[in-house]
């Protein structure tokens, strides 16, 4: 891991964790060449909260994800994919559960008419 681009996200603030992702939303916002005022129309919010969510301020969530929309931003939503994993103990169980144990005698039909003499 380059110790230069590590960063310790447990160990910030909450102030400071919402002021980065303020910076991020910045970023791009002015990678795309758009105003506050152009995203905050095209995300349905005022121009105010654009500005406080650059700012690191305190926002509704549902405000976030409108802006990170508008930026097609929501690859970042990745990071909350839950993927459902079968523990190794599940995994055993379903494993010896398929496997054949035995096999099974065929049976053979006889006609009662034929006694086989």
């Amino acid at each position: 891991m380059n110790e230069d681009n590590y960063i310790d996200w447990a160990t910030m603030s909450d102030s400071a964790l919402s002021t980065s992702i303020g910076a991020f939303i910045k970023h791009h916002r002015l990678n795309q060449n758009k105003t506050q005022t152009e995203v905050s129309e095209a995300a349905n919010i005022s121009r105010s909260t654009m500005s406080l969510i650059e700012r690191g301020e305190k926002i509704m969530l549902s405000s976030l994800i409108r802006v990170l929309r508008v930026l097609d931003l929501l690859y970042i939503m990745d990071v909350f994919k839950v993927d459902s994993e079968i523990s190794p103990i599940e995994y055993a169980k379903l494993q010896n559960k398929n496997k054949k144990q035995r096999a099974r005698s065929k049976k053979i039909e006889r006609k009662k008419d034929n006694l086989g003499w």
